[in-house]
């Protein structure tokens, strides 16, 4: 019993990990990265549909994006859906191609980008004491429950904070690093 409350813990902790991974890399750096428009949506013959699914994304150098459209008709729509994410692009497009320049960050807008990375890390580590919350109560219930006595409650809890802090110290770790290459020149 224990042991499924410790692995579904766990699981839900790497799964917020994964989640704050996802929401930094939507934040752009100073460099080029198709993850940037990951979340772009383009409406495709009436259907929300992922620009990776009606576009090939890629980086021509560190400071220019590319969308080839595979189809002619949607390099308007993808142009549209780009200009509409709020993202600061401008995209031009050159024949079939899309090629979206990203300006360089003010120093203004690297502090900003720092506290929005600060603030996703915060979320993610709320998240994970959400679940260790969750996982303590389950132990509690337990107990009152008499399915496990005091000892096994208290290994248990201790296993769940070192899940915890864990968790924790690499999601840190994880926003540091975004941190560094948010403020990178």
């Amino acid at each position: 019993m224990i042991d499924e409350i410790l692995a579904d813990a766990k699981s839900r902790m790497n799964k917020s990990i994964e989640a704050v991974k996802a929401e930094l890399m939507k934040i752009r750096t100073g460099r080029a990265s198709t993850a940037l428009l990951d979340h772009l949506t383009v409406d495709y013959y009436g259907t929300p549909t992922p620009l990776n699914q009606v576009a090939s994304v890629s980086v021509a150098d560190s400071r220019t994006l590319t969308v080839q459209p595979w189809e002619k008709t949607m390099i308007r729509v993808i142009e549209k859906s780009i200009m509409e994410a709020n993202l600061g692009l401008n995209p031009m497009t050159a024949g079939e191609t899309i090629r979206i320049p990203l300006p360089p960050l003010t120093e203004e807008r690297r502090k900003e980008m720092t506290r929005v990375v600060r603030n996703d890390g915060e979320n993610g580590r709320i998240a994970v004491r959400n679940i260790r919350r969750d996982a303590n109560t389950h132990l509690k219930e337990l107990l009152k429950e008499k399915e496990i006595n005091e000892d096994e409650e208290k290994r248990a809890q201790d296993q769940v904070q070192g899940l915890t802090d864990e968790s924790v110290a690499k999601i840190d770790l994880i926003v540091s690093g975004k941190e560094t290459e948010v403020m990178e020149v």
